[in-house]
């Protein structure tokens, strides 16, 4: 399936205690390129999703953009330092024993000095948020592949339409190619005639100019090589394959027989005809660029 190279899709997802948007924009490029735009504390996803796109594209620039909010209040934690307890607790037994006292330190007394028992906001709850990337990507992807889709579909039905249209302007070339010969050879033997007046031409002379310029004006092989290059044009254009450089390698070789015809037809009408086919296969060019 031919498919374009420009696209975007967005998801949003949220929790009772976070909201992630995602962003995908997508344009033409020779190669695949992933560039993520996060809040620095979530780049440990980075990776993952990279990955990720990798998997479902091939070419083309992609930006992704994700927007992260904390919408509801986290649950306090109760932490407890017990090392700090511990300490504690060793420096009263010491002080009592240095003062000769006879003390029990007390759990309660122990939960009263600073630092023991602290209340604090949980830490982000990175595989939640996590789970809401890989949703949120996934469905933001989906929606940039199905746009990517739809413009290829267009693009392939323009292509097909300008292909059919180049085999019409070559069959019109190679219907009058014999004629450039016969032309040539009939307006060669009248500027003959003129130029020698009265005087017999030589006839065998005058053959071999003749075929030596059919020779040199023959587009037989280039016509054949245009008839198979359209076909391959669109079978690549009806394949599932990854098409956009295929495509753009024939377009290459269609322009190099089109021009090589136009340097050898060596008639005013053919000239027209490849002039009108090369703006088509420039145009064709254009297109191509921007699929995947």
């Amino acid at each position: 399936m031919i498919r374009s190279m420009t696209g975007y899709g967005q998801a949003q997802l949220q929790t009772e205690i976070y909201s992630l948007r995602i962003e995908a924009r997508s344009v033409n490029h020779r190669f695949l390129e992933v560039v993520l735009r996060a809040p620095r504390h979530l780049g440990e996803l980075e990776d993952g999703i990279k990955k990720y796109v990798q998997s479902r594209l091939h070419r083309g620039r992609v930006d992704i953009f994700i927007t992260f909010e904390e919408i509801g209040a986290k649950k306090p934690v109760l932490v407890v330092d017990n090392d700090l307890a511990l300490a504690y607790h060793n420096s009263l037994l010491q002080l009592a024993s240095s003062l000769d006292l006879d003390a029990a330190v007390e759990l309660k007394t122990l939960v009263s000095l600073p630092g023991i028992v602290t209340l604090t906001k949980s830490e982000d709850d990175m595989e939640q948020i996590k789970q809401l990337a890989d949703s949120s990507m996934a469905q933001a992807l989906d929606a940039l592949v199905n746009m990517r889709e739809e413009e290829g579909a267009r693009l392939a039905a323009d292509l097909k339409s300008r292909t059919d249209l180049l085999i019409g302007l070559t069959n019109e070339i190679a219907a009058m190619a014999p004629a450039v010969v016969t032309d040539y050879q009939s307006k060669l033997h009248e500027r003959i005639a003129e130029l020698l007046d009265d005087v017999e031409v030589d006839e065998s002379r005058l053959a071999n100019e003749v075929a030596f310029f059919a020779d040199k004006a023959d587009i037989s092989e280039e016509l054949t090589r245009l008839d198979s290059h359209f076909k391959q044009f669109s079978g690549i254009l009806a394949s599932e394959d990854e098409a956009g450089r295929k495509l753009e390698f024939i377009l290459q070789e269609m322009n190099r027989e089109v021009n090589t015809i136009g340097s050898k037809a060596n008639d005013l009408r053919i000239s027209r005809l490849v002039i009108e086919a090369k703006s088509e296969l420039e145009k064709m060019r254009e297109q191509v660029q921007n699929i995947e």
